[in-house]
């Protein structure tokens, strides 16, 4: 990625500095098991299972705590300068529709740290809270999706947030409330169908980002595209559940399938339109 003509987001709040293990009952967890947790999470079992027999166990020695990194260090300048993007984009892309735009705070954290809803892990990878239109993620993801998932690159990064202000996005036009009342009322298979739409929506909204700012301030380089589909095809949950238990179903799906997520998100990039992404009106996914 290009970011000559970018600017760096003032709309970050970093809580990091606090250890590299995540506190479950007196006790920190480490890095290893808190992948374990996400994969189970992405495949429909508690995580919190995975963390309370990682809390049961001895550990060998104590975690030490380390300093937050400087607010300056390449990840965060990297973390501001999407966020920065996402601003410009969406600001741009609302006032067209004659709406005004709210811009999210992204938040850094290490382990856990409280929300509005809930308590944010660093199992759950990263994710967005409605009640306090924050996004929330802890950078150890993204040596996960480089290791583990097979998909590295900057541009696979700045899509990860993309989806997540895509969440936001979906807040902000009313979208998420309307998903979350009729999940409320619907079985647990219709709840999850109704899960992957509104993910795959979200992908979609990452690739309107991207058209979009490519367009205006030339951020891609060759090769960004192809790095943004290796990560949507590696945490697609197909993907995922074929990793951790050798078959996927279907029913469980809350993301959608890797094939899925590609199509949504090229579908975006390539129409760089909001009426692009109606994922609920969709007869195929």
């Amino acid at each position: 990625m290009r970011f000559d003509n970018s600017r760096e987001s003032d709309n970050i709040e970093d809580r990091r500095g606090g250890g590299g293990g995540l506190p479950i009952g007196g006790k920190s967890i480490g890095l290893g098991t808190i992948v374990l947790a996400l994969v189970a999470m992405y495949f429909g079992v508690d995580p919190s299972v995975v963390l309370n027999q990682a809390a049961l166990s001895p550990s060998p020695q104590a975690e030490t705590r380390s300093a937050a990194p400087p607010a300056n260090d390449p990840e965060t300048r990297f973390v501001r300068q999407v966020l920065g993007e996402t601003e410009d984009t969406w600001q741009q892309i609302f006032k067209l529709n004659g709406r005004d735009y709210v811009a999210p705070t992204l938040v850094l954290f290490s382990g856990s740290t409280p929300t509005a809803c809930g308590t944010g892990q660093a199992a759950m990878g990263p994710f967005y809270c409605p009640s306090d239109q924050k996004v929330y993620i802890d950078l150890s993801f993204y040596q996960e999706l480089k290791s583990r998932f097979k998909a590295p690159g900057d541009f696979a990064q700045a899509y990860v947030i993309a989806h997540e202000v895509g969440h936001h996005v979906q807040n902000l036009l009313g979208i998420s409330s309307k998903v979350m009342a009729a999940r409320s009322r619907a079985s647990e298979k219709e709840s999850n169908a109704l899960s992957v739409r509104l993910e795959l929506q979200a992908d979609c909204l990452a690739g309107v980002w991207a058209q979009n700012a490519d367009k205006a301030r030339a951020i891609l380089e060759v090769g960004d595209v192809e790095e943004a589909l290796r990560a949507a095809t590696a945490i697609g949950d197909d993907a995922l559940q074929k990793q951790a238990k050798g078959f996927a179903v279907p029913d469980s799906f809350t993301h959608g399938s890797s094939e899925q997520r590609v199509r949504w998100f090229k579908r975006g990039m390539e129409s760089g339109q909001l009426g692009a992404c109606n994922t609920f009106q969709a007869k195929m996914l």
